[in-house]
């Protein structure tokens, strides 16, 4: 017996022994049995449990970053992939499932903010076979990434190589858009924390990036990542009005963590986002709102400060509200 009447009935031998084996399906039909709880390098793996999240440790510290290592009928994605500076973790994260960068198949951005999207240009050069999809508006900023340094670099000064490291451009060829589907993933738009922002949705996991907000486990916590440039509070209340609709049973955070409360957690996070919104709309000035936050997380403030400084949500809100009034101002 060869090809795929071979596969198959190696397929068959292992339900009969109990699958005490885990079989690899490759391309010419053949199964190649292995032993669970072994990993080996190369282009077949075993299933990877969903969701495995990737601890970056960005700057040394945990929970700050992550990444998520999933499984798809296509191999091995990653859904985001961090910045350049914790691309040394992300390999050493990669390995701890038998997977090198080359392994790796595509990648899933939810949208293209430094501390989610910076290394992805690094990643291709590495792995120029690697995909990269991201939304139609994030994706001319991959492949031509100088106005996004430019205008990062003028909100972290000084601090933007230490936190970030270099941005490499993603070739035009690597890039996909992201639509309704990808892969074996619904993909929705969900602006509000950035214009060009996607949610990943699979198996009743939500791959939220930034649009569920922070949380860092075990922490209930639950806080609105309001950077600048295009914070839309209408916008976000959208975003968590779809994401309600679609009924996840679980939320995979960037920031950090996997959480079986998304009820809860959503109603939290509306009220956070309004509160700060309101508080500077109010007329709080920046030494003000961060005051106020950081009473409110009390002992846990400063392990908050780095996945979600507080002066940068302050400055995305005073953009919110000035553009606002603005508009407001104009259409009267």
């Amino acid at each position: 017996m060869s090809g795929l009447s071979d596969g198959r009935e190696a397929l068959r031998r292992a339900d009969r022994a109990g699958a005490r084996d885990t079989f690899l399906a490759q391309p010419n039909g053949r199964a190649v049995a292995r032993r669970r709880g072994r990993r080996r390098r190369g282009p077949y793996h075993a299933r990877v449990a969903d969701p495995a999240l990737i601890d970056l440790r960005h700057l040394g510290d945990e929970r700050v970053i992550g990444a998520y290592l999933l499984d798809t009928p296509d191999g091995p994605v990653l859904h985001d992939c961090g910045p350049a500076t914790a691309l040394a973790t992300l390999r050493a994260g990669l390995a701890e499932h038998g997977l090198g960068v080359r392994d790796v198949r595509h990648l899933l951005l939810s949208h293209i903010h430094l501390d989610h999207a910076g290394a992805a240009g690094h990643l291709v050069r590495e792995h120029p076979g690697l995909l990269v999809h991201v939304s139609e508006v994030g994706a001319p900023h991959l492949v031509d990434p100088e106005r996004l340094e430019r205008s990062a670099r003028r909100l972290y000064g000084d601090d933007f190589d230490r936190l970030w490291g270099s941005l490499l451009p993603v070739p035009a060829e690597n890039v996909r858009v992201a639509g309704a589907r990808v892969l074996d993933f619904d993909c929705f738009p969900s602006p509000g924390h950035a214009s060009h922002h996607v949610c990943y949705l699979r198996d009743g996991v939500l791959y939220a990036g930034d649009a569920a907000g922070v949380r860092i486990e075990p922490s209930p916590r639950v806080l609105a990542p309001t950077p600048p440039p295009d914070i839309d509070v209408e916008a976000w209340d959208a975003t968590l009005d779809e994401i309600e609709r679609r009924a996840p049973e679980r939320l995979a955070l960037i920031h950090f963590g996997v959480f079986d409360d998304p009820a809860r957690h959503l109603a939290d996070l509306r009220d956070a986002l309004h509160r700060a919104a309101d508080l500077v709309a109010a007329g709080a000035s920046e030494d003000e709102f961060v005051a106020a936050q950081t009473a409110s997380l009390g002992d846990e403030a400063p392990r908050f400060e780095h996945a979600v400084p507080a002066w940068q949500c302050y400055r995305g809100l005073v953009r919110y509200v000035e553009q606002r009034r603005a508009a407001e101002a104009g259409a009267v």
